[in-house]
């Protein structure tokens, strides 16, 4: 019956948005009631659910959005992303260009979350598109499938990394059996999948970029414009680095948590950019302070959309979906690598969290394992790779890329979750390639 209602609420959902034209913020609101009433949930208890998710999810993204609006708005006014994309187009040529872009989000989204990586390098893809005149989904589909797998598959993210301590798996080997099966994971879903999707005519949302052609001499340095732009992930990259040098107890291992937090870092950052790409450039202060109020105003509506698709999954979970999930999938008679993967599969289905079905899936087959050659390096794989499938209505993901890729519900699901359910599948693949290797 679980799996019954939340097809109905997907298909409600769509139905509202699509057909009714009704505002994805309050089509969420309502379709989160319409599960809990199916549920059988009582009227204040689906209230708190709302409140709950709307709340938790608002309180884990509001700064990282906010202040990565900030960043880019501060790259994108200035000029130094399109400073940062002259030269990149310059050293890899526009036939390279996706590479480039891959290369980068990899290397980005090692220290970062999905989401504050993604806000920190969407203002360069925007530029990208602009100056090279080349499709948005062609150049941002690589990015989105490296951050997205390492997101899933690899440490020291947080999936993987509590993943690894339930199954103690190495997280060193786990690691390096990460970007084995990463690899063709992002290259599939990246560069080879964006070419269906070509000969799409869409454009950065208004109220996020404005084309501008700049003089050479407006244009900031080089130096400050990547010094501004990677700052955030220096300091993550930094801080995680040096904490695992470190012994747990370290005096100064809250300090180094705290300088890393995504939060902090994109903090820090807007501050770094205040001073590199607007007072040495002789810009008033007022002026910097108009150009950070507008760019905050032009995410409040994404953040309410992002709340309620919280709202949604939390409703779900309340509800007992996930529950009853586990419970159908511990009687499949699996090899203990694809249990994993589908149980996770079948939780992010339901809940839309990557991070909770992965945990959750590891914790119920963790057992299966014992006494068995099965790797739980792989073990770890499998599970972030199942929790990235099937994306929808109840992902964050799914609504940050539909708004800042300006893509209809259609459109979403059709490179979206495809991108993800690819990434999932081939990550499946890889992790039972290697299973008869090592």
């Amino acid at each position: 019956m679980p799996l019954i209602i939340i097809f109905l609420a997907i298909a409600l959902l769509f139905v509202l948005v699509t057909v009714f034209k009704i505002h994805a913020f309050l089509a969420l609101l309502i379709t989160s009631f319409a599960v809990g009433v199916l549920n059988h949930m009582d009227a204040l208890a689906i209230l708190k659910s709302i409140t709950d998710g709307l709340g938790s999810t608002m309180g884990s993204i509001t700064l990282v959005i906010v202040f990565g609006a900030m960043l880019g708005k501060l790259l994108e006014e200035s000029g130094a992303a399109y400073q940062i994309t002259d030269k990149l187009v310059e050293l890899f040529g526009l036939s390279k260009i996706q590479i480039a872009i891959m290369i980068t989000g990899f290397l980005v989204g090692l220290p970062m979350i999905y989401n504050a990586g993604f806000l920190v390098l969407i203002p360069l893809i925007y530029a990208f598109a602009f100056s090279t005149k080349l499709p948005l989904i062609y150049l941002g589909l690589p990015l989105c499938a490296a951050l997205s797998v390492t997101h899933g598959f690899l440490p020291p993210h947080p999936a993987p990394t509590a993943v690894a301590a339930i199954l103690h798996a190495n997280p060193n080997l786990t690691l390096m059996y990460g970007i084995i099966v990463a690899i063709p994971a992002i290259i599939i879903a990246g560069p080879l999948l964006s070419r269906f999707y070509k000969n799409w005519k869409l454009i950065p949302p208004a109220n996020l970029f404005v084309p501008r052609v700049f003089k050479k001499e407006e244009l900031p340095s080089l130096s400050a414009s990547l010094f501004t732009a990677l700052s955030p992930i220096l300091l993550m990259l930094s801080g995680a680095v040096i904490q695992m040098a470190l012994p747990a107890e370290a005096n100064n291992n809250k300090f180094l948590k705290f300088i890393s937090d995504p939060n902090i870092a994109l903090f820090a950052s807007v501050f770094i950019g205040i001073y590199l790409l607007g007072i040495r450039k002789g810009k008033k202060m007022a002026d910097i302070m108009k150009t950070l109020a507008d760019s905050s105003a032009s995410v409040t509506m994404i953040l309410l959309i992002i709340a309620s698709g919280g709202a949604f999954k939390q409703v779900l979970a309340d509800s007992g979906s996930a529950e009853y999930i586990k419970v159908v999938a511990s009687g499949f008679n699996l090899s203990p690598l694809v249990l994993a993967w589908s149980v996770a599969t079948l939780i992010r289905f339901t809940i839309g969290s990557a991070t909770v079905s992965c945990i959750t899936a590891a914790g119920l087959t963790a057992p299966l394992i014992v006494g068995t050659n099965v790797s739980p390096e792989l073990m770890v794989i499998a599970a972030g790779a199942g929790s990235l499938m099937l994306s929808h209505f109840n992902d964050i993901g799914f609504w940050l890329f539909k708004e800042y890729f300006n893509t209809s519900i259609k459109q979403t699901f059709a490179v979206w979750t495809v991108m993800e359910t690819t990434i999932g599948v081939i990550g499946l693949i890889g992790v039972m390639i290697l299973s008869h290797l090592i």
